[in-house]
């Protein structure tokens, strides 16, 4: 029987060669080699894409947040041991963790010895420049920072200050932003100013957001589903799903923005 089935097997395979000609061996064939390289390189870029970020979680923060020289060129040369690896062959990915390993620890070396020793966080976070000192700009400082005077007026209006008259002091912080104490006639009134009753400050808490109701935001004030409805029938909205987003205020009360 298993003999007789091969036969026919055989048998209608090159009849339907036979049929259908040429069109049956030109049939698509699937490349091994080239699958394996997309197996090998779709592998490579889950395991940085997952390297990258449990290193970022790990360093801290402040290597995406806060850019300083130092993270300047780690975030670099992450760039490059993970591209480079992704299409070099001859590069396992057993060497990319290695690698990339390998340097999120020496980034987390530096950045605990910058918290434990003051010259070693100065070394490679850099210090604060002062480019301005009693309301008169340091030429000096300024040539040490590689500035000129219309660059400083150009970071100081991004600060909304328009005129140099106005700094008391501007520093040149390590990531490159400046940090401005303006003059006392050019500083913003304040409540002090006017002898006023110093209010309470709440935060805005989101209730709904995209027809979803946050409950958990809702018990922590304290309040339940019949004070919510209470509040959206009052601006004439009965349903949940008809918000885009809401919003609650202790001395404001709520807000409503619905989608139409």
């Amino acid at each position: 029987m298993f003999q007789r089935g091969l036969r026919r097997f055989f048998f209608t395979t090159s009849h339907k060669s036979q049929f259908f000609g040429d069109k049956y061996n030109d049939l698509p064939k699937v490349d091994g080699s080239k699958l394996m390289k997309f197996i090998h390189l779709s592998i490579e870029l889950i395991t940085g894409f997952f390297l990258l970020f449990f290193i970022v979680k790990f360093v801290g923060r402040k290597i995406i947040n806060r850019l300083t020289p130092f993270t300047f060129v780690a975030g670099i040369v992450f760039g490059e041991i993970l591209g480079n690896a992704l299409y070099e062959d001859k590069i396992n990915t057993v060497y990319i963790v290695y690698s990339m390993c390998l340097w999120g620890l020496l980034l987390f070396i530096v950045e605990f010895l910058g918290q434990k020793i003051l010259s070693f966080r100065g070394f490679f976070e850099g210090k604060p420049i002062a480019l301005i000192k009693n309301g008169v700009v340091d030429k000096d400082a300024l040539k040490k920072a590689r500035l000129n005077i219309n660059q400083l007026q150009s970071l100081l209006r991004q600060r909304e200050t328009f005129s140099v008259r106005e700094v008391a002091f501007c520093f040149l912080e390590a990531n490159g932003s400046i940090s401005i104490l303006k003059k006392q006639k050019y500083q913003k009134t304040t409540v002090e100013d006017f002898n006023l009753a110093e209010k309470p400050v709440y935060v805005p808490v989101t209730l709904i957001r995209d027809g979803k109701v946050l409950w958990d935001e809702i018990k922590d004030l304290g309040f339940n589903e019949a004070w919510l409805k209470n509040q959206l029938d009052a601006q004439n909205v009965s349903d949940y799903k008809d918000i885009f987003i809401a919003e609650w205020q202790e001395d404001d009360g709520i807000f409503v923005q619905t989608y139409f």
